[in-house]
């Protein structure tokens, strides 16, 4: 007799067009920075792009990849380039991913 996997955790989280679009870039440019080094994307970075793009406005991500999306936009938002919209929709994207994390 086998057990079954244990079932990873999700959290729902909700995005708006713009924060969808602040998400998607900031993992693009994850893609690209590891790609310029010649090396290869982490897989994770694929699926929470695939995630976002796929339809609604509900995104369903796991612990990890909360966590992973997290850090990079906070490395996002802290660069000097990145424009003051795209800093305050993914700020609003950070306090989402910590509102579902903590609850």
């Amino acid at each position: 007799m086998s057990s079954s996997p244990p079932e990873t955790e999700t959290y729902e989280v909700t995005l708006s067009r713009d924060e969808q679009w602040v998400a998607h870039h900031a993992l693009s440019n994850h893609l690209d920075a590891a790609l310029d080094a010649d090396e290869k994307p982490p897989e994770w970075t694929l699926e929470v792009l695939e995630t976002i793009e796929a339809d609604g406005d509900t995104e369903r991500l796991t612990g990890s990849q909360a966590d992973r999306l997290y850090d990079t936009l906070a490395t996002y938002v802290n660069c000097e380039e990145t424009p003051a919209r795209d800093v305050s929709d993914a700020t609003t994207v950070l306090a989402r991913l910590e509102d579902v994390r903590t609850d």
